[in-house]
């Protein structure tokens, strides 16, 4: 039976993520998120552990925290900092450095798991807003139990950007901004070059250590990558790009009128040959992005943050719908494998601004809650 499109609408919770504000060294920053969180990053290893035994058949822990430590160098050699602040957070959450690591490298330890939808992203340059501000965000896509999981985390280190991010507890990057009016998000991407290497989900904090998307590009470029990458990413100088990866290779997609969106699959032509979504899963991430498009392109110059949460809260399109409510994803994966996927936080960040909006679930059931940097 098709749920109702309004359904939620008429009462929405008001229920919100957590917000922290952590300083200093890039060790401290850890220590604090490891203290301050140490319950919910307990919980974050516990589910993710139990996620990958009951469906690897890896049974053994030690096997799994082996397998995540040999990523570490990688991470030493491309951005020490994120190992500084890996280290910290083992020794305020009281848990162990591989257990930490295992936090950052989910997907890298699941590559052999069944794959799933993950994720609607959006770009809008200045010039296709109504009041002049860029805008970048998505519907994140993930096991329902992020919800409960999810934190948004100002980290101001001594010697780098400030960022503002929605992420899991004890996990040092997934989405955000940084205070130069950058904005990255990101989408899931497969392909077969999967590798021992840097962390996917590290690379969006590595392009918010720099001032301009550029930079930011070269910056995902340079390191040895593990696993592929969806980057969509929008500077307050109004540029927008977004940067399809594989683990070796690249692509560019540039905004058109001033619009970027993408969903799950290899759009541009250079890359396309190395699509491995399923074709029900291509399908759905077909008619999102078409979908996604068709709602930015109608209200082209009249966009901002409060018209984004209408668009963000759309299910016309369902069985593959942008706002993934529970129960949907047994219809977009049958079976039991990744049927608990739900749009776990939708974002909206105006990067200009230094504003993030954000619903804690299906937009259609929660309201979006403004957070924003504390000087």
């Amino acid at each position: 039976m098709r749920p109702s499109i309004q359904e939620g609408n008429e009462a929405r919770s008001t229920k919100s993520f957590p917000f922290y504000r952590f300083s200093g060294t890039h060790r401290e920053i850890g220590q604090q998120f490891g203290e301050t969180c140490q319950e919910l990053i307990r919980k974050h290893r516990d589910y993710a552990l139990e996620r990958l035994q009951s469906q690897t058949g890896i049974s053994s822990r030690q096997v799994l925290e082996e397998a995540a430590m040999r990523y570490r160098p990688y991470v030493i050699q491309h951005a020490d900092f994120f190992d500084e602040e890996i280290q910290g957070i083992a020794e305020g959450a009281d848990i162990s450095l591989a257990e930490a690591y295992l936090l950052q490298l989910r997907a890298e330890l699941a590559r052999d798991l069944a794959m799933s939808s993950e994720c609607t992203t959006f770009a809008v340059l200045p010039e296709a807003t109504s009041e002049g501000t860029g805008l970048i965000g998505q519907n994140a896509d993930l096991p329902a139990f992020y919800s409960e999981l999810g934190v948004v985390a100002e980290f101001v280190p001594n010697d780098a950007p400030a960022h503002l991010m929605l992420t899991p507890a004890g996990q040092v990057s997934y989405i955000g901004i940084n205070d130069q009016g950058v904005g990255v998000f990101a989408n899931f991407l497969t392909c077969d070059d999967w590798r021992v290497g840097f962390p996917r989900y590290l690379l969006s904090r590595l392009a918010l250590m720099h001032g301009s998307v550029e930079e930011a590009i070269a910056a995902v470029r340079s390191v040895h990558r593990a696993s592929s990458r969806n980057l969509i990413m929008l500077d307050r100088h109004g540029k927008a790009a977004d940067l399809e990866t594989t683990a070796a290779r690249d692509a560019l997609i540039e905004p058109v009128a001033g619009l970027l969106v993408h969903s799950n699959h290899y759009i541009t032509e250079e890359l396309q040959q190395e699509e491995r979504l399923p074709e029900q899963l291509l399908e759905n991430s077909r008619v999102r992005l078409s979908r996604m498009r068709s709602l930015l392109e109608g209200k082209r110059g009249q966009l901002n943050a409060q018209v984004m949460q209408n668009i963000l809260r759309d299910r016309e399109s369902y069985p593959h719908p942008l706002c993934v409510a529970p129960g949907d994803a047994p219809y977009q994966t049958p079976g039991d494998q990744g049927g608990d996927i739900i749009t776990f936080a939708s974002v909206i960040a105006e990067p200009g601004k230094g504003q993030l909006w954000i619903a804690i679930g299906p937009p259609h059931q929660y309201e979006y809650k403004c957070y924003s940097f504390s000087s």
